[in-house]
């Protein structure tokens, strides 16, 4: 325990300099000490993240001490992970004359913003949500592991059957909820070792993430953007549902995170999948596809507040500033993806936060801004395929009610007698065809290049093609 104790504190020395995101620190400081086996190492991230988790009240509580101030977080995670009586054999006089006076603290006589460990900017925002304290203990509550299958490969009670009966027994894999698709796991699996995860049956996403694809609601022969793809989950179930047909485009600024994405479409069996790396929102190859999706889904940038169960460093990595920035951009994307959007084209607005200057607020500018759309309500197409009730017109998901992280989404739909001046409105860009500009559907496309062909009277783009193409929550250190 005594060297327990003190690589605890080595990893939250890094990760409370907040340069770079839990995880990834997590990870690096896993690989850099190989010795360690799987549990040392689940013990170890279980204690970093519950710091993260309850940090302010912990640090409140830990100005009484003595000694190394991270030394004290880690005792108090690890005392709430492993228990008193593992830990306190290894303390000093000092430390253990600490645990005692802060044992006699009522937690109810601290602040809430304290006892729920939230900063400041983010207590602001959901002081007056309903049922706040609910909200804020799952919020500072480890969550399960969803998995959904792959709709092309697996069918979800054979999947589950196959679980209980071989190497997710230990486990107990249950059907979420609500989503067709989804199975939710105890513990933290070290899934990509799984038969079922290599060949492509199953990928991590959460259940308030699956939900997302029947808003979109592809069809055959369609054609989809998934505005900002990032590592892939999401644009791997709207491709089944499509059945491989039509195209898919799975557009983020990001090169790196579409690279990363290509294991999981190899997977799959996807063939309609087209990776696209843009430069921003407003690159042309997004501007040359104006009026032509039947569905365009945005995934926004966001804080992140609704997965804070699983990232609990966002909160504290973000601020007031960094919350306007993210609402500024959130709206440039919205805007820009609504132009791809053909007549009677569904547009979906979707963000993994509770908060409501990222969600109802958004959608309400987008709307008041572009009145060739209209608002969708939500309600009767959950309820159409799923057992979730909801109010709408919004989809609002929160875990202390749903057992999902934290998600929002809004269905606009483009009108048909607006959408044909809108889209003349855009400037002329020369293209011969959709599959021109974009290249084959089994490439990830990179920053045009100069043609060196013998120019012609309408020189056509090129691009750079590569070969074509983990979970969303497969990089988590816990896993």
């Amino acid at each position: 325990m005594t060297v327990r104790l003190d690589q605890i504190r080595q990893v939250l020395d890094e990760v409370l300099t907040w340069r770079f995101a839990a995880d990834s620190i997590v990870s690096h400081w896993f690989r850099a000490h190989p010795k360690l086996g799987i549990r040392d190492r689940a013990e170890v991230a279980e204690v970093v993240y519950d710091v993260l988790r309850h940090l302010r009240r912990y640090r409140q509580l830990g100005e009484s001490g003595v000694g190394n101030a991270v030394r004290r977080l880690a005792i108090q995670g690890a005392i709430a992970t492993m228990g008193a009586d593992k830990v306190r054999p290894v303390l000093d006089v000092g430390e253990l004359a600490w645990l005692d006076r802060i044992a006699q603290i009522d937690e109810q006589s601290l602040s809430l913003q304290v006892r729920t460990s939230l900063p400041d900017w983010l207590f602001d925002r959901i002081k007056d949500m309903p049922e706040l304290e609910s909200l804020t203990a799952a919020l500072n509550t480890a969550a399960p592991l969803d998995i959904r299958v792959n709709p092309m490969k697996a069918d979800r009670d054979e999947m589950l059957a196959d679980l209980i009966k071989g190497n997710g027994v230990r486990h107990a894999p249950v059907a979420t909820p609500y989503s067709p698709w989804g199975i939710r796991l105890k513990g933290r699996p070290a899934m990509n070792k799984w038969h079922q995860f290599e060949h492509g049956l199953i990928e991590v996403q959460d259940e308030g993430s699956q939900l997302l694809a029947l808003l979109v609601g592809p069809k055959r022969g369609e054609m989809v953007i998934d505005f900002c793809a990032g590592a892939g989950g999401k644009t791997l179930l709207l491709g089944a549902l499509m059945r491989s047909t039509g195209r898919l485009y799975a557009f983020d600024v990001s090169a790196t995170r579409l690279a990363k994405a290509k294991p999981r479409f190899a997977r799959s069996g996807l063939s309609n999948i087209v990776p696209v790396a843009i430069e921003h929102e407003n690159d042309t190859r997004v501007r040359r596809l104006a009026g032509k999706a039947h569905r365009v889904l945005v995934d926004a940038p966001c804080s992140g507040v609704g997965t804070l169960r699983r990232n609990p460093d966002l909160k504290w990595r973000q601020s007031v500033q960094s919350l306007q920035e993210l609402t500024a951009l959130q709206a440039r994307i919205l805007a820009s993806a609504s132009r791809c959007v053909a007549p009677g084209g569904r547009l979906v607005y979707a963000t993994c936060s509770v908060l409501k200057e990222e969600n109802q607020d958004q959608a309400e500018l987008f709307l008041a801004n572009h009145p060739e759309f209209e608002l969708v309500d939500a309600a009767p197409i959950l309820a159409a395929r799923t057992t979730l009730q909801i109010e709408g017109p919004y989809l609002s998901l929160r875990p202390d009610v749903h057992g999902t992280d934290g998600f929002f989404a809004a269905i606009f739909e483009r009108k048909k007698s607006l959408v044909m001046e809108k889209v003349k409105s855009e400037p002329e860009l020369e293209s011969d065809s959709e599959s021109e500009i974009l290249s084959e559907p089994e490439g990830l496309l990179e920053p045009e290049v100069k043609p060196k062909a013998k120019p012609r009277a309408k020189p056509k783009a090129k691009v750079k093609v590569t070969e074509k193409p983990q979970s969303e929550d497969a990089s988590d250190p816990q896993i």
